[in-house]
């Protein structure tokens, strides 16, 4: 027996639908597009729900679109988010959250092309998205495409440089500050930071995590010691070899900060080189819970998480609102996943503790 409308090109349609449930076709029309206020049975929408499923009706995304104004389509432009080892997990977020609310979530990964970028935005404001992500592989400050002022559009893991625009980013500050003060409650006085850059580049990363990091040791009572803190690049082998500097010091740290979890994952090495135990000899802490790498390093590194899942439903949920306020930038805790890379400072009568 074949279903009702599925012979030739065309489809089951509402009034089949509204015929198999035994309802009018203006119930239908209501219950399957969710009309706000109407006063249909949980019963009624069930037996709806069920014969559009049972024939394979399709709502008209288009006629929607010409009704409502929007397509139930958020755009999500992103530079190398969907390629980035963990930077992915915003997209996860944002997805997940937008289909909770009924809506699929178009994504387009441009590797940094302009004009790609440029192309992607028109074909999403032709398709009529409700709003746009524009979301960055890495916190940085960013020129947002003054098309995006046409529709609700949120900056993600970055901050609109003009002001224009609401921003989600991570609280880099909080998260530098937690790192080193997990370090103090161990014990530790003398503790390095390898930053992912220089601060005159002025990357709010890069800047934000070194004021946490002073924060941490001045509530403490430790004098900032610029010898300490070192400009990395964010990689393994820029962490090895300012690892190795810092130990190779006067009185070398007994813990490193490291900016990132590459950058830790280096100072394990240059630490073993050096015939010293992480951490029995030496603590450290990362950044960025890296699920690839911190999990597996020997012993497990304690890091800060950088909240990406949760950053991504956010930006979504502000799209859904209709309301993201320009130029204001809501940061994220970073939380802290703790391993076993930290440990009490070795009592020994050498430099490094600085004891007689």
């Amino acid at each position: 027996m074949t279903r009702p409308g599925t012979s030739g090109k065309s489809g089951p349609t509402m009034h089949h639908v509204a015929a198999a449930a035994g309802v009018s076709q203006a119930t239908v029309s209501l219950v399957l597009n969710d009309v706000g206020g109407a006063r249909v049975s949980e019963e009624t929408r069930r037996r709806v729900h069920q014969a559009a499923k049972e024939l394979g009706y399709r709502t008209n995304a288009h006629a929607k679109v010409l009704r409502e104004g929007v397509a139930e389509m958020i755009g999500f432009v992103g530079d190398h988010v969907a390629t980035a080892p963990f930077a992915g997990k915003i997209i996860e977020g944002a997805q997940a959250r937008a289909w909770e609310a009924g809506m699929l979530l178009l994504t387009v990964n441009t590797g940094g092309d302009r004009g790609l970028e440029a192309a992607s935005l028109e074909a999403m404001l032709s398709h009529k998205v409700a709003g746009v992500v524009y979301a960055s592989m890495y916190h940085r400050k960013v020129d947002v495409p003054d098309v995006l002022g046409e529709l609700p559009a949120v900056v993600l893991n970055a901050q609109d440089r003009s002001g224009a625009f609401a921003s989600i980013a991570p609280s880099e500050v909080l998260g530098g500050y937690t790192a080193t003060r997990t370090l103090i409650r161990a014990g530790h006085r003398r503790i390095g930071f390898i930053n992912i850059g220089a601060v005159e580049d002025g990357l709010p990363a890069v800047v934000g995590r070194l004021e946490g990091y002073r924060k941490a040791l001045a509530e403490a009572g430790i004098a900032y010691d610029g010898g300490l803190h070192l400009a990395g690049d964010g990689d393994e082998a820029g962490g090895y070899r300012r690892t190795l500097e810092l130990m190779a010091g006067e009185r070398p740290p007994t813990a490193i900060f490291c900016g990132n979890d590459r950058t830790a994952w280096g100072a394990y090495q240059a630490l073993a080189s050096k015939g010293l135990a992480v951490p029995d000899d030496v603590s450290v802490v990362g950044f960025d819970n890296q699920e690839s790498l911190a999990p597996h390093l020997r012993p497990g590194l304690t890091t800060l998480e950088l909240p990406f899942i949760d950053m991504g439903r956010r930006a979504v949920e502000l799209i859904l609102a209709g309301t993201p306020t320009p130029g204001h930038t809501e940061l994220f805790e970073c939380p802290l996943v703790e391993r076993h890379s930290v440990a009490a400072p070795p009592h020994l009568p050498n430099q490094r503790t600085g004891t007689a």
